[in-house]
């Protein structure tokens, strides 16, 4: 453990334990993984879908964890799980039929503008990471606010990872472009 936070490889022997019907380990590989998880559903598929979709993630999660082999982090198999969970919603949500339906107001005057006085920075921040698109998304999320490394959110995403650096380079420039229309700050920091 580092910072209160399970290492991978404990978190991999947890999810192997739990397989083999440790109940212990699996309460123990839920805590570790849940906050992380929740925060990479929030982003993809908004915070009022992250609880449903989190407990639906460890479902399939622990349907599979006989079968889990180990040949990667169970961090990363989770956050893959995870990432199919989101897409199926998205997938879900747009072959269902739309009803109408009582208008959610503060949407609707947040898209108007009536709701930016005073806005909190990581209120925008966030709302500017959630206009990025889907990939972008996926990338940052799981390399900046997850800090999962290059090749484990490759996996995660299931692309190369030279297409994880682009996403991530390009999803930086989106927000600096968004944030400075917006008339924020620009703070970068050079990592040496």
């Amino acid at each position: 453990m580092r910072d209160g936070v399970a290492d991978d490889d404990q978190v991999t022997r947890w999810a192997q334990e739990a397989g083999r019907g440790d109940r212990q380990a699996a309460t123990a590989f839920v805590r570790a993984l849940q906050d992380q998880v929740w925060r990479f559903l929030s982003h993809l598929a908004g915070p009022g879908e992250a609880d449903d979709l989190t407990q639906e993630t460890f479902l399939r999660a622990f349907r599979n964890l006989p079968g889990f082999a180990g040949r990667s982090s169970a961090r990363t198999w989770v956050f893959t799980i995870a990432r199919r969970v989101a897409v199926d919603h998205v997938r879900t949500a747009v072959a269902r039929p739309r009803l109408a339906s009582v208008p959610d107001w503060q949407a609707a005057a947040e898209a108007a503008g009536a709701i930016t006085v005073g806005a909190d920075e990581g209120v925008a921040l966030q709302q500017m990471i959630g206009g990025l698109s889907r990939e972008r998304r996926e990338a940052f999320v799981a390399t900046h606010l997850l800090g999962l490394s290059y090749a484990e959110a490759a996996e995660v995403c299931q692309c190369p990872v030279g297409t994880i650096r682009s996403r991530v380079a390009r999803a930086r420039e989106d927000l600096v472009s968004a944030w400075q229309a917006d008339g924020g700050p620009i703070r970068t920091r050079r990592s040496g």
